[in-house]
């Protein structure tokens, strides 16, 4: 390796922690959210949302997903998130607050993120592990919502603070892009749609 490339290399580093160093410090100024946890026995305790994923911390999450036929609606995680910036991802992924029912989340959320608001129902739960970068980790039991919508009446207003992108993908679309650039898509969506190819959610 050449000694200029090495420097690109250190700087691009730096770059990338100072970018995280903002992010969590934004949030660590914001007022704490408290979700729930989980612990060895199954039960449920309040934790900070950042500890839980700089530790680890086995937690509850709710996934959702939006079809119109054989599409469903994903989105683009906005780059200033403070994990998977720029990834895309299911319609929509998300924490309850700390007693918030499970279902109530998923409509708040959707609301927030997207701007719009279709009956939902749960589907399963899942668990799964995994990295997502600068630290962080995901190790959450999913509940799994999924709901119709027509995407051609359907409004969708992303927060830009939240949402960078959507769009409507076909399940070979899909698994044809996650083969292709798997980089772009967050490390839990690549991880249902490998375990649910049928998109079963």
């Amino acid at each position: 390796m050449r000694s200029g490339d090495l420097v690109v290399t250190l700087q691009t580093k730096t770059e990338a922690a100072d970018q995280f160093a903002g992010k969590t410090e934004i949030l660590m100024n914001a007022a704490p959210i408290i979700i729930p946890a989980i612990a060895g026995d199954g039960s449920l305790y309040p934790m900070e949302k950042l500890k839980v994923h700089t530790d680890g911390l086995f937690h509850l999450a709710v996934s959702i997903f939006i079809f119109d036929g054989d599409h469903m609606l994903i989105q683009k995680r906005a780059s200033s998130k403070y994990h998977c910036g720029g990834m895309w991802a299911n319609t929509c992924c998300t924490h309850p607050h700390w007693e918030e029912p499970l279902e109530q989340c998923a409509h708040r959320r959707l609301s927030e993120e997207l701007g719009f608001s279709v009956p939902v129902r749960p589907r399963r739960v899942v668990e799964y592990s995994a990295d997502v970068g600068n630290g962080l980790h995901e190790h959450e039991k999913v509940t799994m919502y999924t709901g119709r919508a027509d995407r051609a009446a359907l409004r969708i207003a992303p927060d830009p603070r939240e949402v960078e992108d959507t769009r409507w993908v076909t399940r070979n679309q899909l698994h044809a892009e996650i083969a292709q650039n798997p980089e772009s898509f967050t490390p839990w969506f690549r991880i249902y749609a490998e375990r649910y190819p049928d998109l079963s959610f």
